[in-house]
């Protein structure tokens, strides 16, 4: 089996061998979804997951709340809570899913099995790695694959799968490999390439993780982690112990603090911007980034090129009561005064970012690196250009590539003899010795912060790099 591919195999089924229904009607589809709760979650759950593997799109854009006519229309909160949850863990452990559904179908999925594939996955991640009842995982996955017309007369098929899941849960948990069977093919091919097998192998395994929410607040770190149960992170971020609805935590409303990933917070500290300072953020949304440097006194425009975006960055900034020009435009042509500090969190593949989107390794291909790195360095060019002599500029991005990160640094360099290149402390940022290159970037990697609770342990994938245009 190819891991890399959505299907695991697909075949006619034999006669009398599928234990077909009769397809539902819609409107007795519609009472039946009614009727069973967690049903309509389920559905929604399968749906997005195909959505997610065969159209390229991501979670938040599945999640985003105009996307709800679509999958997610009249469902609850607590319902789309579930119907995340599963799609979550079934896109974390895909390759673990796919194997053990290979094995339990051995000929392969019937052709023309309509929505089949998904709700087999969506089953199979509540069994193996949710908190919920067998029965409930198999009976509304059996009550799904009736609801579809072309997956209805397969119900028999997801009953006798699942069940056999159950009984082999265990084997097919023990025999399960970070590396070679929840990681594409390609990217761990570049992992064990760049980093070896072993740290591989630790950054597959640490983006199993299911992570909690870290936070980054305007002020006394250790009063607002007692505050929210929480603790203080040697970066300096709060990592909360429980997932709580944001909304509902101390100090939200007040705009005391927001989320980001302890390494999203740790480019705007390496920038280090004083008071009064004329700052520019490129693509700066959703604007973590942006309000740290207006947190320090910066004079921010925070560009985008995406509109929509940006109106959850003014969102954001009003929340906390900071302030910032925000304007809409191409990283790579915006034209300014010169500024004294520019932050180019650059558009890149994201590999780092698996631990919090699981989605990401499966809807990314090998040739979006060079695309994006190609990107990054128009980008980083023309950031120069809007640069005072003696000005700063950080370079960062999420993703584990090299190409995306010190192979970037190092090219531009060679093209602009007038920069020079800063050395980062780690010590300073609370970091290991370990998290600076030989050149004196920063490479974070998911397994950087070890702690005996799975939830608490690791950060995103970075690489942070720190330049100065010479007078």
């Amino acid at each position: 089996m190819n891991k890399d591919k959505a299907s695991f195999g697909r075949s006619k089924p034999g006669p009398g061998k599928t234990g077909r229904a009769k397809p539902q009607t819609a409107e007795q589809a519609a009472a039946e979804a009614l009727a069973h709760p967690g049903l309509a979650a389920r559905v929604a759950a399968a749906a997005i997951i195909g959505d997610v593997i065969q159209g390229g799109h991501t979670l938040d854009e599945k999640f985003a709340a105009e996307a709800a006519p679509s999958r997610l229309a009249g469902l609850a909160e607590r319902d789309r809570g579930l119907a995340r949850s599963i799609a979550t863990a079934a896109l974390r452990r895909l390759g673990t899913i796919r194997l053990a559904l290979s094995q339990l179908v051995e000929k392969g999925l019937p052709r023309n099995c309509g929505s089949l594939e998904w709700i087999l996955i969506a089953g199979a991640a509540q069994i193996l790695f949710l908190d919920i009842p067998d029965h409930a995982a198999v009976d509304l996955a059996v009550r799904a694959a009736r609801l579809d017309p072309k997956s209805a007369g397969f119900a028999n098929l997801v009953n006798g799968v699942l069940r056999n899941l159950i009984r082999r849960r265990e084997e097919f948990l023990e025999q399960s490999d970070p590396l070679e069977d929840d990681t594409p093919h390609w990217l761990a091919a570049r992992w064990r390439r760049v980093y070896g097998e072993e740290r591989a192998q630790m950054i597959a395994a640490a983006h199993r993780d299911e992570p909690t929410l870290d936070l980054t607040v305007k002020s006394d770190a250790q009063a607002w982690a007692e505050k929210l149960g929480g603790r203080v992170l040697p970066t300096g971020s709060v990592r909360l112990a429980a997932h709580t609805p944001i909304p509902e935590l101390p100090g939200f409303s007040e705009g005391e603090w927001w989320v980001q990933d302890a390494s999203a917070a740790l480019p705007a500290r390496v920038l280090d911007v004083k008071p009064g300072e004329r700052v520019l953020d490129l693509c700066a949304a959703p604007g973590g980034k942006t309000a740290q440097l207006a947190s320090a006194g910066g004079k921010v425009t925070a560009l985008d090129r995406s509109a929509e975006r940006l109106k959850i960055l003014a969102a954001n900034l009003a929340r906390l009561r900071l302030e910032a020009s925000i304007a809409v435009g191409d990283a790579a042509q915006f034209k300014a005064e010169p500024f004294d500090a520019i932050l180019v969190d650059a558009p890149c593949s994201a590999t780092g970012t698996a631990r919090r989107c699981p989605d990401v390794p499966w809807i990314k291909k090998p040739g979006d690196i060079a695309a994006l790195a190609a990107i990054q360095a128009r980008i980083l060019d023309h950031a120069l250009t809007l640069l005072k002599r003696g000005g700063r500029l950080v370079y960062c991005t999420c993703s584990l590539e090299p190409e995306e990160g010190e192979a970037q640094i190092a090219a531009l360099l060679r093209r602009n003899p007038d920069v020079s290149h800063e050395k980062i402390d780690p010590i300073a940022l609370g970091l290991p010795p370990q998290a600076a290159t030989p050149d004196g970037d920063l490479r974070l990697l998911p397994d950087l912060l070890p702690d005996p609770d799975p939830r608490q342990r690791g950060l995103d994938g970075f690489f942070i790099a720190s330049l100065k245009k010479l007078g």
